[in-house]
């Protein structure tokens, strides 16, 4: 069983036993009901959070927490997948796909939803961290490979009207176009995109930061709303 090591306060990994145990039951994991009582008895032994990482190693499809909701037929999954506990994962009227790529990592209390034509792709080696809210709606969001993208950022492909002749309530959704986040991108803590952004290949987006235009190829970017302060490297090249 997992234990705490009281002279240096770190989580000690499950041993040989409990990860037998593991892999043995996340053999039988899904997202049935019969699937899930599985990965309840896999997680018995398994350390929380970044430590339960390995059990997506003992499932072709990786592993999905018995606490996490998947409301969402058009949900693909990579091998390997990691979505750990309170994700939820929702589909809207007429919303598409949700697709991870192999050894996506989406962490507790995530929220991806998806409606009115949009999707959302996430690519290989990914990581979308706690509290993190993703909505694809009428456009999609595109999120590249080994994308890191920080706690309590917020993806909207999408706004509210705001003429003055209804309720902002009744207002119909408007975009400007999809969100796209290249591959090997860096988000801060609580960043915000907004819909028709691009941020480019390796492009670092500062914490806090309001994107609301396109960012370069290794671009870093702070503020709100966002300014390019200069390119990554650009001090190497000089």
């Amino acid at each position: 069983m997992v234990s705490e090591d009281t002279r240096t306060g770190e989580i000690s990994r499950p041993g040989t036993l409990s990860r037998r145990w593991s892999r043995f039951w996340m053999r039988f994991s899904s997202t049935t009901p019969l699937g899930r009582l599985a990965t309840r008895l896999a997680v018995l032994p398994a350390p929380p959070h970044y430590a339960r990482e390995y059990l997506a190693r003992f499932s072709p499809l990786g592993y999905v927490s018995p606490s996490a909701v998947i409301h969402h037929s058009g949900l693909r999954r990579g091998s390997r997948v990691f979505i750990d506990d309170r994700c939820l994962i929702y589909q809207n009227r007429g919303g598409g796909t949700v697709s991870l790529g192999d050894n996506a990592r989406i962490y507790r209390d995530v929220i991806i939803e998806t409606g009115a034509g949009g999707y959302v792709e996430i690519g290989d080696h990914s990581s979308i961290h706690p509290r993190c809210q993703l909505n694809g709606y009428l456009q999609p969001i595109r999120i590249g490979s080994q994308v890191m993208i920080a706690a309590n950022c917020a993806l909207y492909s999408y706004d509210h009207g705001v003429e003055v002749d209804q309720p902002i309530h009744q207002q119909p959704l408007q975009s400007r176009g999809p969100i796209v986040i290249e591959d090997e991108a860096w988000l801060g803590t609580g960043v915000i995109v907004l819909s028709g952004v691009t941020i480019g290949r390796g492009a670092v987006i500062g914490a806090g930061s309001v994107v609301t235009r396109d960012v370069p190829e290794n671009g870093i970017a702070v503020g709100n709303p966002a300014r390019l302060i200069k390119l990554r490297g650009a001090d190497q090249r000089k």
